[in-house]
């Protein structure tokens, strides 16, 4: 992970910057590509939410995953405002990075929402977060861990 975002900054919700190299290290990432207009993203965001802090809330010790917003929406106002009222305390790609556009190609993203769930390397574990989260819940993360090859001493 610390790969893709080389060099980059990311935010946090409450906006502090944040280096994707401490942040993102040992830790299986999920590129959350929405925005606050899209109606399935609304849906979905607490469905993330509620997996996000079972995992690393709850759990001890909490759970190597993290969150990276990617935005659609139409403004950094926009973008804030939706990290504000829906999301939970995961990081984003800055709105005026013009990485997320090349990130929205790498990623094959043609529609949102979409949780690509990846290693270390940027390499796709599943396109299929969203579904695999809806259809699992929190047993769909022990199949990701196994996959990211990021040994850790976690049990849910």
């Amino acid at each position: 992970m610390v790969d893709v975002f080389s060099g980059r900054l990311l935010v946090s919700k409450d906006g502090r910057s944040v280096d994707p190299e401490e942040a993102l290290q040992n830790k299986v990432v999920g590129l959350y590509f929405s925005a606050g207009w899209c109606s399935p993203c609304r849906d979905f965001t607490p469905v993330l939410c509620n997996f996000y802090t079972e995992l690393l809330e709850e759990t001890e010790p909490p759970a190597p995953f993290e969150v990276v917003f990617i935005s659609s929406d139409h403004s950094a106002e926009e973008m804030v405002g939706y990290m504000h009222a829906m999301h939970g305390d995961w990081l984003a790609l800055p709105f005026h990075d013009p990485y997320r556009h090349d990130l929205k190609k790498k990623y094959n993203i043609t529609a949102i929402p979409k949780l690509v769930i990846v290693k270390q390397t940027g390499e796709v574990i599943t396109d299929k977060g969203r579904k695999q989260i809806r259809e699992k819940g929190l047993s769909c993360f022990r199949n990701w861990l196994e996959s990211a090859d990021i040994f850790q001493n976690f049990s849910s």
